[in-house]
């Protein structure tokens, strides 16, 4: 069975007067993430895709108005760069200074072969999942830094992926390429970033049950990988979201930086 909702271990205002930026939020992981956040008290600013959210999308279904009242919602495309600048603009307007960023906005755009690639294809994942990475952390660096002597870092977190240490099934090369720069990025900045008070770690899902397998992953493809998993079932989002409450939370995870968390079932045992 699933995990119980992760936010339920945490007190009701746990995150209050904390500003959490997530992207990628409209639904699955992102979504979960963003709702559980909302939940704790934190005021949320959240990409939510290229188009504007729908009243029924994943991220507002049911949302409560105490919620939606702390919930800023931006649109961009970031595989673009222009667009990658405007969010950057946005969520400074909206926050002047960042407690958590989570970058989890990703995919793959369809599984082709490096035989049957195109420089279009290879520009377009890897400049949403790697680039807009680099361009977003940069452009967010001023409302992260909390300097040295700071009682509680901010925090940084990647969304990466089970494939960046696999490299994924076939067709999903620059995608896994593209998601293993991210873990490496991370640990590099951890370095980087640990005198400017910000820490930087990973979430690593495994197969979780989201829009992302409905369209790259057939049924009995997807049968078979829950088969082979330890704990027999595939993920859910909400699987997923314990792991970014801990690493947000500086008093649980105030000295953990440059780490992967493997959410997976024991898909892979690093």
């Amino acid at each position: 069975m699933p995990c119980p909702s992760a936010a339920k271990a945490f007190s009701t205002n746990r995150f209050a007067g904390h500003n959490i930026v997530i992207t990628g939020a409209r639904r699955g992981i992102g979504a979960a993430v963003a709702r559980a956040f909302l939940d704790l008290g934190a005021q949320v600013v959240a990409h939510a895709g290229i188009e504007p959210a729908q009243p029924h999308d994943p991220l507002l279904d049911g949302l409560q108005a105490a919620c939606r009242g702390r919930l800023a919602l931006l649109n961009a495309d970031l595989g673009d760069l222009a667009d990658c600048e405007r969010l950057v603009a946005g969520i400074r307007a909206a926050a002047r200074t960042v407690d958590v960023f989570i970058h989890n906005a990703g995919t793959m755009h369809g599984r082709v072969t490096t035989a049957d690639m195109t420089a279009e294809h290879y520009h377009r994942v890897s400049d949403l999942n790697a680039r807009s990475t680099v361009l977003l952390t940069q452009g967010l660096l001023p409302v992260l830094a909390r300097g040295k002597e700071a009682p509680a870092a901010a925090s940084v977190i990647f969304t990466s992926s089970i494939s960046a240490r696999t490299g994924g099934s076939p067709g999903s090369s620059v995608y896994s390429a593209a998601k293993a720069f991210v873990s490496t990025y991370a640990r590099s900045l951890a370095r980087e970033l640990a005198g400017h008070g910000i820490r930087v770690n990973v979430v690593s899902p495994g197969t979780i049950r989201t829009d992302f397998h409905a369209r790259y992953s057939g049924e009995e493809k997807l049968a078979a990988t829950a088969r082979a998993i330890p704990l027999q079932r595939l993920g859910t989002p909400q699987d997923c979201v314990g792991a970014y409450l801990f690493l947000a939370d500086p008093a649980l995870s105030g000295y953990v930086t440059g780490q992967t968390i493997e959410v997976n079932g024991g898909q892979l045992l690093a």
